[in-house]
């Protein structure tokens, strides 16, 4: 089982490591997850092995990454949620979350979600944070209206081929 350095109710986060493979073929392997941020709608075996390496770099070289999210009643992994530098000299980070087909409409994306915010003006000093998504994804653009986001601007989002709609929340 993993350690956690955050929780919140119903959730726990931990850190991607190497041999954590498995883990993340779970994840970014399926498809439901994957469509919505990879152009093919599918990832290979290398692809998802070259996400975790950037995850466990993030983390390396920023102590940030899109943490590994897991029930805390359980330890079964809903998906991932956490921090990427956006804007380092401004202190501005880029929020996301990818949760399994299984933990959708739950209220977990949200939790998670309010978690790492309050960890990022807090415990990292963030003055704003940066969040983008699939224009066909609906719920993520409600969610993150809900969390109080703003809209600002369609920005190209090289992995999809497609403009996401780009929102931030200001500390």
């Amino acid at each position: 089982m993993k350690e956690y350095f955050l929780k919140s109710k119903r959730i726990g986060f931990s850190c991607w490591e190497h041999g954590d493979d498995q883990l993340a073929i779970e994840l970014w392997g399926e498809p439901e997850v994957a469509r919505f941020i990879c152009a093919r709608g599918i990832f290979t075996t290398l692809e998802i092995r070259e996400r975790l390496n950037r995850e466990i770099s993030n983390h390396k070289v920023y102590g940030i990454q899109y943490f590994p999210i897991f029930e805390l009643d359980s330890g079964q992994l809903i998906g991932c949620c956490g921090l990427r530098p956006y804007k380092e000299e401004k202190n501005i980070f880029e929020i996301g979350f990818h949760l399994k087909k299984k933990y959708r409409k739950q209220g977990l994306a949200f939790e998670a979600a309010n978690a790492i915010i309050e960890y990022a003006f807090t415990v990292l000093n963030a003055q704003e944070l940066k969040a983008g998504h699939h224009p066909q994804n609906i719920a993520s653009k409600k969610l993150l209206e809900k969390l109080g986001f703003y809209y600002e601007s369609d920005e190209y989002y090289a992995p999809t081929g497609l403009e996401h709609p780009t929102y931030y929340l200001k500390k």
